[in-house]
């Protein structure tokens, strides 16, 4: 178990690796990969990140497409109305609007699943 002192001097170790290394020079990659595997392992157990929401990445997508609701329901081959009542929770994805999720918006299928 990693202890938050070794946290802390594992990013300041990162912080001056950081700034001493450079493309031609591979002699501190090693010590690299340790200190940011002793970070990731502290981060994994203390700072948890979770999948985003399914309603969260579809509103990105649909930002990013810039796609209103009644876009989305063409591209997904559904109604306005469904894709409302799956925003509000009162319905669950269809197996073809979770297949349209993943091959048309390239929605990572955990995100889809969860």
């Amino acid at each position: 178990m990693i202890t938050n002192k070794e946290y802390i001097k594992a990013n300041i170790r990162l912080e001056e690796l950081l700034k001493l290394i450079n493309d031609d020079d591979f002699s501190l990659d090693e010590e690299l990969i340790i200190v940011s595997d002793i970070i990731e392992k502290y981060e994994e157990i203390h700072f948890p990140i979770g999948l985003p929401s399914l309603k969260d990445v579809i509103e990105l997508r649909m930002f990013e497409m810039k796609l209103k609701q009644k876009d989305l329901a063409l591209l997904l081959d559904t109604s306005a109305s469904r894709i409302s009542e799956i925003f509000k929770g009162k319905r669950d994805i269809t197996l073809s609007i979770a297949k349209g999720l993943y091959k048309k918006l390239n929605i990572d299928s955990d995100i889809i699943l969860q």
